[in-house]
């Protein structure tokens, strides 16, 4: 009677109840996946991670030798999926936001090449463009002794892109670190200039061209002269060329094909889609706004920089958050060309030398969820500190 009359009495035993459920089947199928196990002889646990691989990786960020530990095969596959996931994210962004625009513009060429691209990609499976890629451009490439060359420097050919390496007096590569950390710094100058030109913009502050002009000098002088001391401050550094021996080339570094067609159609593909999110973004802008921006004098790039992108991000960080979630799990389609990511080699390789499949499967599921919840939270911050006050 009690129970009848008090409704939260009733809600909190209906919880409880559910609780007690979960937990319940949870115990069941624990209990009976270990009875399976044990019946079968398979050991549970985490220490086949320290056993030797034996097998060897074409691809790796890190060192690696065939006599490592599966738990170094695991960090070679992780950074190698960070690695496809980084560079996608960054050439679909840019070539999106491309299209996205262009799919708005009044010029007819411009408009209808983007309305054509975007229908393509986006209503071919992405494994197929995956395939074409790889199997239909790069593979049919000539060999080594016939590659297509480019200032006699880089050269590309059926075994992957071959271009030079900046190395010190100790032959220790450094090309990675000089680089990300180059455009780590032009990326941290350009936030922080695009941040305090919308703060201007959210305040009616007028900003003349001159300043703009001044601003983007300063900008590429600070670049240069950042990316000169990274290279040449301290120890000087020399510049490995690829050289054509007697079957292959020696020095440099090469980017293999698998690489190149995973980014390629990684990128490509999700562009189609983060241009139509572009698009609608910034047409959501209402149109007043716009008419605002061209009495002020605006060109038509800055009053998209400053005036309509700002406005429209609101709309397009939600569903892009979505595409690179998306992007970053579809990278797991590696395995079809051979590329050695986390599914290929550790969810692959490794869970076919060693059967612990529960183990290896958790620890790559959890390696995903980790992802792309870490991707999620920085666009969450990233949408809180860029939003405009909404009266």
């Amino acid at each position: 009677m009690l129970i009848k009359q008090n409704a939260n009495l009733r809600a909190w035993l209906y919880q409880a109840l559910f609780i007690i459920g979960v937990i319940g089947t949870c115990w069941l199928l624990t209990d009976t996946l270990l009875e399976n196990l044990a019946r079968q002889g398979i050991v549970t646990g985490l220490d086949f991670l320290d056993n030797n691989a034996g097998f060897g990786v074409i691809f790796s960020l890190i060192d690696y030798s065939e006599s490592d530990s599966y738990g170094r095969v695991f960090f070679v596959g992780l950074f190698n999926t960070l690695l496809v996931a980084g560079l996608g994210i960054l050439f679909s962004t840019i070539l999106g936001f491309i299209l996205g625009i262009a799919r708005l513009s009044h010029n007819f060429l411009a408009r209808n090449i983007a309305s054509a691209y975007i229908g393509l990609f986006r209503n071919v499976p992405l494994l197929l463009h995956l395939f074409f890629w790889y199997f239909a451009v790069l593979q049919p490439l000539p060999g080594p002794r016939q590659s297509l060359e480019f200032m006699d420097t880089f050269f590309l050919n059926n075994r992957g892109l071959y271009v030079p390496t900046l190395i010190d007096n100790a032959n220790t590569t450094i090309w990675q670190y000089t680089i990300g950390i180059s455009f780590a710094a032009v990326i941290l100058l350009f936030l922080i200039s695009a941040s305090k030109n919308t703060r201007k913009i959210k305040n009616n502050e007028k900003i003349s061209k001159k300043s703009h002009a001044k601003k983007a000098t300063s900008l590429l002088a600070l670049t240069f002269v950042g990316i000169l001391l990274s290279l040449f401050v301290g120890n000087p550094y020399d510049l490995d060329t690829p050289i054509f021996g007697r079957f292959n080339f020696s020095g440099g570094t090469v980017i293999i094909p698998e690489l190149i067609a995973l980014v390629l159609a990684l990128s490509l593909y999700t562009a189609a889609y983060i241009a139509e999110i572009v698009r609608a973004g910034i047409e959501s802008v209402p149109k007043g706004q716009k008419e605002a921006a061209n009495s002020l004098g605006l060109s038509t790039s800055d009053s998209l920089r400053f005036v309509i992108i700002p406005q429209a991000l609101r709309l397009i960080i939600p569903p892009l958050t979505n595409q690179y979630l998306n992007l970053t799990k579809n990278s797991s389609l590696a395995a079809a060309i051979a590329y050695p990511d986390l599914v290929s080699i550790f969810a692959g390789t490794v869970l076919n030398q060693t059967g612990q499949a529960v183990e290896i499967i958790g620890i790559t599921m959890l390696v995903y969820l980790s992802i792309s919840v870490t991707i999620s939270l920085i666009m969450s911050l990233y949408e809180k500190k860029n939003r405009w006050n909404q009266q």
